[in-house]
């Protein structure tokens, strides 16, 4: 199980005149902790993992086609039942991770999945000892056991880094060690208090205060971030050395060439399309941040920018909160103008309890969707607090649950979407809801708030992105020479700003801290080049939408149908997009780039 969180918040749910915020409703996993399904689901799993290694350890390479198939068919359910386990003892967990009991039942949960799967890590290893010529002779006789031929081949792409089996259950049982470090990582973030003009907040609170359109209030927020960063920097320094360094022991024993092999391959994405990729944002830099922030620096009315004024809102845009239900309604319309299907699938997330909406302390950070298993539903989890941009967050965590409802039909292994390709319904879904918005603009002002805002959100995912990438590039090549001092990574992290940034930024000091509250680098190593990806992609299929709208939901529904049961280029392939064509990629930034041309042409 999976959940990336972004950030911590603190404050009530329905607060500030929102409505009636939704909250979890766990019960489609479990009742509860001590609910006797979790109890007798934890005992099966416990014997269904030694019944399977009975049965198929060593004996892999004398199945015949369904013999393999139902072996397959096995695996499959001891991961939708291990699956819903952990997706409930995580969901629970991220409602209050200050909580020590929730986080005392996610850990003995873990603890116990863990034990009891160790015995199937030969599974994999076997498997990857299989003669090609000989899966592909079963996959030929067995139509069934041949829509797992893509799991196949995402588990044999590890077969040039795998080691014995000794070493791969080791491995396997050690990784509840840095499940530790990530937990650290998060409990720390959920307890920082930071205060800002007598009042205390969380960290979420306090980023949302750099949204703020008083100047003076950014910056109160922007120091006291700093200044409590600064005060915990040797914690996030330690878990990001320490995580750092096992991933450098782990790759350094798998013979991986690079830190980053791990992710390509786990993300199903080849190597040279990502560095195609960064190589064009990076390239992009002068033409899309650049010239964006130096025309937000006009509009700002300031000499410099400061890290403050990054996100802040234009001064002709009006400080305003959107309440829950418009919201809702917005974002509904959007998806029901695209395809009413769209919208009938989104429904029961709003009536049945799968999003968790407000701002509550201790709850986990920011947003994401969790598809949970499939004979269950996904899980929305949003901290709410009513910004015009929150809006766009629902759209786009809204996206990811519908691509995990449409994909579930795939089954348990072959549901799951790579990263590069699991953003696409979800920036698609904002893309929709944006342009949505942008049409029911009823002045310019209007118009030109809106189009600062979505190229801000687009540099956010891009860019941002990207030049996270280039840090964690630097972090892991220096973890590799020894170990890293606060001083040491914060230097990294400067290295990448202002070159992503432009030259309009001044940068203040503390701000070199700023590294440590981002959890994807502590969760997922080099999980952010999948945002970018996922931008440029969703860029490239939306002008091929509005180029020729006709036949394309249908296209579009059953790409998302498909899951991970197709390679990136299979399914764009329909779309007559190519991701490995580097032209692919200008193609989404141009994009980004039309609306700065268009911001331009209105200040005359």
């Amino acid at each position: 199980m999976t959940i990336t969180p972004v950030r911590d918040a603190n404050a009530t749910s329905g607060d500030r005149n929102l409505g009636d915020l939704p909250e979890w409703d766990l019960s489609d996993l479990y009742t509860s902790p001590d609910a006797p399904e979790l109890a007798r689901d934890l005992e099966w799993l416990e014997q269904a993992c030694k019944h399977f290694a009975d049965d198929y350890e060593g004996q892999l390479d004398t199945l015949d086609a369904a013999g393999l198939l139902d072996c397959l068919q096995r695996d499959e359910a001891l991961s939708r039942t291990a699956g819903r386990i952990m997706s409930y003892a995580g969901l629970r967990y991220y409602q209050q991770t200050t909580d020590s009991a929730r986080a005392k039942f996610l850990s003995d949960c873990q603890e116990k999945v863990t034990t009891y799967t160790t015995p199937l890590v030969f599974f994999s290893l076997e498997l990857n000892r299989l003669d090609e010529d000989r899966l592909d002779a079963m996959y030929a006789e067995n139509e069934d056991l041949a829509r797992y031929a893509p799991v196949i081949r995402r588990i044999r792409a590890m077969k040039p880094y795998q080691l014995s089996d000794e070493l791969e259950k080791f491995l396997h049982d050690m990784g509840v060690v840095g499940d530790a470090w990530e937990r650290l990582f998060d409990e720390t973030i959920a307890a920082l208090t930071f205060t800002v003009d007598g009042e205390d907040l969380g960290i979420e609170g306090t980023l949302n205060l750099l949204t703020e359109q008083d100047r003076s209030k950014r910056e109160a927020a922007a120091r006291e971030l700093a200044r409590v960063f600064g005060e915990n920097i040797r914690t996030f320094s330690r878990v990001h050395n320490t995580t750092a360094k096992e991933k450098e022991v782990i790759d350094r024993w798998r013979e991986m060439p690079t830190p980053q092999t791990g992710r390509h391959l786990s993300n199903d994405v080849e190597p040279e399309v990502v560095e195609a990729l960064r190589d064009a944002v990076v390239a992009a830099y002068p033409k899309l941040s650049h010239r964006y922030y130096e025309l937000k620096r006009k509009w700002l009315g300031v000499d410099r920018m400061q890290v403050w004024d990054r996100n802040a809102p234009l001064p002709m845009e009006e400080t305003r909160t959107v309440g829950w239900d418009a919201a809702q309604e917005t974002v509904m319309n959007a998806y029901a103008a695209f395809d009413p299907r769209m919208a009938d699938l989104a429904k029961p997330f709003f009536e049945k309890g799968w999003i968790d909406a407000g701002v509550k302390p201790g709850k986990a950070p920011g947003a994401f969707a969790h598809p949970t298993v499939t004979d269950v539903h996904p899980y929305v989890m949003l901290n709410y607090l009513g910004k015009p941009r929150d809006v766009m967050t629902l759209a786009h965590e809204l996206g990811h649950g519908v691509h995990q409802v449409l994909a579930a039909d795939q089954g348990e292994l072959l549901s799951s979407t790579p990263l590069t390709l699991a953003e696409t319904a979800s920036v698609f879904g904002e893309m929709l809801t944006f342009r949505r918005m942008l049409d029911g603009a009823e002045t310019d002002a209007e118009r030109k708030v809106m189009l600062a805002g979505k190229v801000e959100d687009m540099i956010n995912t891009v860019v941002r992105q990207i030049a996270f990438y280039d840090f964690e590039c630097k972090l892991h090549a220096a973890r590799r020479e020894g170990e890293l001092t606060p001083d040491d990574i914060n230097a990294l992290w400067m290295s990448v700003q202002a070159e992503s940034l432009g030259p309009a930024f001044d940068f203040m000091d503390g701000y070199e801290t700023f590294w440590a509250y981002i959890p994807h680098f502590v969760h997922s190593p080099f999980y952010v080049y999948a945002y970018a990806f996922g931008d440029g992609l969703v860029n490239a299929l939306y002008a091929v939408y509005e180029e020729n709208p006709d036949g394309f939901q249908d296209k579009y529904f059953e790409m998302l149908k498909a899951g991970g049961s197709k390679h990136h280029s299979e399914l764009l392939a329909p779309f007559g997009l190519d991701a490995s064509d580097p032209a692919f990629w200008d193609k989404g930034l141009s994009m980004i780039s039309r609306l700065i041309d268009e911001l331009e042409a209105m200040e005359g």
